[in-house]
């Protein structure tokens, strides 16, 4: 890192000017809590599981999650190869802008900020219904959804604009939670054989392949969103250079396990056909009828409220995500300088942070005002957007690894910069062609709304190219 030198007004007594750098103390664990909870793994095993179980290939989904790990993991080793070559924290927007010039950077990084704020805002949508669900549970009156987001949203902007390492405490705790009631219905359900037996579809190439593998694997996709968030906590990182690679992997590994294990395990707890039958007739409340066969009532009860907290804490990982994205922008210049100077006593990207929520606010009283059903309307749409704009950018950043290295290795080894990267580049490019299939069913069946969300996408790209060509590419000065 480069010094600054003061300057002479500052010899006269005048204040030197911000540093536009955020400031934390990250290892390895805080940046995975926050990775993984942005993941939602309880919203994935509640949600996602019986929607991969019903439309993808039944009692062979669970493979589909190790297939997603291995084409992540094989991306994750191009992308933390580049790590110690990129100096900003940026995330995909540094790593394209470093190998394929700062137009396409900043097209990407426009993208980047769409899709994470959708996710964001789409996520009230779940938690809404998840909140009123909580009070119904304890004989409270029947309240609207928005209550509940609005009430989310106060929380969130409020840690957002703390220092990085209170939002990883918070995240820390409620990930620790929901994981925990999880892996005590998986212990039972494997202890007790099951329904009977175990089931054996994770192992069974025919029912692998059974029904729809291309939609089961579109789901498995999906349920992965948020852990390339890694490189993003750059500047609050400790030693960046060997956290951001570590985390990585750790986030990936752990959320393949955990995504693989409890899908196995749930199917087990019906048996494979019934599994089926019951993911298709009551997805909604397939894993909490799991749950209350196997640990009771109270245990499918803690689910019903851990579920709440899983989607708080998803909403709160990628609202720093967002706030980050705009603050890299700021130290460009490409959004006000006045958004890249962090909080003098917090060290947050207060002011992107405060941005994010205006527009996540706006989001929701839209959405409050046109009556769209929180989950079936506000949530599909805003995460069809999030789906297709983050396979967008994992295939820009693979490119970007392969170009940089192209040719020279930098002393590495042909596996980690052209062979794995490579490997995983197919693989996501195989992923978008399925999800790009497949996204009239994600968006509720309209064409028209497939259509415009690609066509947001398309153009948030191409706005940020054109900024990009405006804008002087030097090197910022960190302190």
């Amino acid at each position: 890192m480069s010094e600054i030198t003061a300057a002479p007004d500052s010899l006269k007594g005048e204040p030197d000017p911000p540093a536009r750098k955020l400031r934390g103390n990250l290892g390895v664990a805080s940046i995975v809590f926050m990775v993984v909870a942005a993941a939602a793994p309880l919203g994935v095993i509640g949600g996602v599981v019986p929607l991969g179980l019903a439309a993808g290939n039944g009692a062979g989904f669970p493979a589909t999650f190790i297939i997603s790990t291995i084409i992540l993991l094989l991306f994750a080793v191009g992308f933390t190869a580049m790590t110690p070559h990129v100096e900003e924290a940026g995330a995909f927007f540094s790593y394209v802008r470093k190998s394929l010039g700062l137009p396409a950077g900043i097209g990407i990084a426009f993208v980047a900020i769409l899709s994470y704020v959708a996710l964001e805002a789409g996520v009230y949508g779940l938690l809404g219904p998840a909140g009123a669900a909580v009070v119904e549970l304890f004989d409270g009156p029947a309240l609207p959804w928005w209550l509940f987001a609005a009430a989310a949203f106060a929380v969130v902007t409020f840690l957002g604009y703390r220092n990085i390492e209170l939002s990883s405490r918070v995240l820390g705790v409620l990930l620790t939670a929901e994981i925990a009631i999880v892996v005590v219905l998986d212990l039972v359900i494997i202890a007790r054989g099951g329904d009977h037996g175990l089931s054996t579809g994770i192992v069974n190439p025919s029912a692998i392949v059974s029904g729809s593998l291309g939609i089961g694997l579109l789901f498995a996709i999906i349920s992965y969103v948020g852990f390339e968030a890694t490189a993003i906590f750059r500047d609050e990182a400790r030693t960046p250079e060997r956290t951001i690679p570590r985390a990585t992997y750790v986030a990936l590994i752990l959320i393949g396990v955990f995504y693989a294990v409890t899908s196995w395990a749930l199917i087990s707890g019906w048996g494979d056909d019934a599994a089926v039958a019951h993911a298709t007739d009551n997805g909604a409340t397939f894993l909490g009828d799991t749950a209350a066969r196997y640990i009771g009532v109270i245990g499918a009860d803690i689910i019903t409220v851990l579920y709440f907290t899983s989607l708080f804490a998803c909403i709160l990982a990628f609202h720093n995500v967002s706030a980050r994205y705009l603050f890299a922008l700021s130290q460009r210049d490409v959004l006000p300088a006045s958004l890249s100077q962090p909080h003098p006593q917090h060290g947050s990207p207060h002011r992107a942070s405060l941005w994010i929520s205006a527009v996540v606010a706006i989001s929701i009283a839209l959405a409050v005002v046109f009556k769209l059903d929180p989950a079936a309307q506000f949530y599909t749409w805003f995460a069809g957007t999030t789906t297709v704009g983050i396979i967008v950018l994992l295939i820009a950043t693979s490119v970007a690894v392969l170009v940089f290295f192209g040719k020279d290795r930098r002393g590495l080894s042909q596996w980690r910069v052209r062979i794995a990267p490579a490997l995983g580049l197919v693989g996501l490019l195989v992923s978008l062609i399925l999800i790009l299939s497949n996204l009239y069913t994600l968006v509720g069946g309209s064409s028209i709304l497939a259509w415009v969300i690609i066509g947001l996408l398309v153009g948030s790209f191409v706005a940020g190219a054109v900024v990009g060509t405006r804008v002087r590419d030097n090197t910022i000065a960190l302190s």
